[in-house]
């Protein structure tokens, strides 16, 4: 495992953690919609993207010419 796809793992872990603490507290309504389903989603992107190296963004960025790392994992 590389160190990027690690970040990317403990990030999301972190997002998703703290989304379900808050919900489990009462400080969050995760039963509604609201902007808290894109942080949710942003969360499972990251620690999916930890694992299966898919993520959507990159594939955006690639298209609209940013120049990718050197040290690249893929």
């Amino acid at each position: 495992m590389t160190l990027n796809r690690l970040v990317r793992l403990i990030a999301g872990s972190f997002i998703l953690v703290s989304l379900a603490l808050a919900h489990i507290n009462g400080q969050a309504d995760l039963s509604q919609l609201s902007w808290l389903w894109f942080t949710g989603c942003v969360g499972a992107n990251l620690f999916q993207s930890g694992i299966t190296r898919f993520c959507p963004m990159d594939g955006i960025l690639r298209r609209l010419g940013v120049p990718e790392d050197k040290d690249n994992d893929r």
